[in-house]
């Protein structure tokens, strides 16, 4: 999936994650964390985020992502949201997102 503008999903209120997805001409994935659980599951939050873009077939993004204690199912909605927005991509495969937490 192609990122063709900046786009962002979720709030930074307690429990949740605010993920930002923008193109990037360095073409390769970037991931910025800033986390209240950073010493405790920063390296989670990014390992799901990159598996989420993965898992959409994008190859190239900027992603930031402010997170204030979010669940892993919050984290991969937010990221999904983010990406289907900044591509632009009016409709979803349900089935197959449904399918990854099978």
């Amino acid at each position: 999936m192609e990122i063709k503008k900046s786009a962002v999903a979720g709030t930074v209120e307690s429990s949740d994650i605010m993920v930002t997805v923008a193109p990037n001409p360095e073409e390769k994935i970037a991931i910025e964390l800033d986390s209240s659980v950073e010493k405790q599951y920063g390296e989670q939050i990014r390992k799901l985020i990159a598996e989420t873009l993965k898992r959409l077939d994008v190859s190239a993004a900027k992603v930031t992502a402010v997170d204030k204690g979010a669940l892993d199912c919050t984290i991969q909605a937010r990221t999904l949201t983010a990406v289907h927005r900044a591509s632009e991509v009016g409709e979803y495969n349900w089935k197959e997102i449904d399918s990854w937490n099978a």
